[in-house]
């Protein structure tokens, strides 16, 4: 005897609302790039709030709008906006000791929206599991690529430039915690829907 099946449903394209969504949360890290920039000392980085964007937008977006939403802040920082961390921008960014963290933030924030995306997909979002996400996401991939970068960018080892970010660990530690909070209360209490346009699966 056959049991009947729940017919899944995908999604396609995106739609104006997903383009609006994305262009909020653009403005949304632009905002805290702006907020906070605290230099310090012995690193040529200074302390800002734009990782917290860079977790929060394909937290609560997924992977397709949450990166999109990174890529349109960095297009418009690139293109001269004064964006990044001391109110630079431009394509000479890319040339400074930066430049490694601002080119990771695309990987994280697709690393974050696909585990993110799996997850919910799976149930619904855990704030352990999504603090998890946000740690290997915007700390494990934006280390991994902006610290190697620093040290050929100042000609120092790469153990003396990611010395120099263990001063930042804590902050971004802080910015998973927040990250998943706001997620979970969101996924709670007004989940947003995917992106796309929804199609029947017929396979389904």
């Amino acid at each position: 005897m056959s049991t009947p099946t729940t017919a899944r449903v995908r999604y396609k394209g995106l739609t104006a609302r997903d383009l609006s969504l994305i262009a909020v949360f653009a403005a949304l890290i632009a905002a805290l790039s702006v907020a906070v920039a605290i230099p310090i000392p012995f690193s040529p980085v200074p302390i800002t709030l734009q990782t917290l964007g860079i977790m929060l937008a394909p937290s609560l977006l997924g992977w397709k709008r949450g990166t999109l939403a990174v890529a349109a802040f960095l297009a418009l920082g690139l293109a001269g906006l004064p964006l990044f961390a001391g109110g630079r921008g431009g394509l000479a960014v890319l040339a400074g000791p930066s430049a490694g963290f601002i080119v990771s933030w695309i990987f994280a924030a697709l690393v974050i929206g696909v585990l993110t995306d799996l997850m919910v997909r799976g149930g619904r979002y855990s704030f352990v599991k999504g603090l998890g996400i946000n740690l290997v996401g915007g700390i494990l991939v934006i280390y991994a690529i902006g610290v190697p970068w620093m040290a050929v960018v100042l000609g120092d080892g790469v153990l003396a430039a990611g010395y120099s970010m263990l001063a930042f660990l804590p902050g971004d530690a802080a910015k998973a915690v927040v990250t998943a909070l706001i997620a979970a209360t969101v996924y709670r209490a007004y989940p947003i829907p995917p992106a796309g346009r929804p199609l029947p699966d017929e396979a389904a």
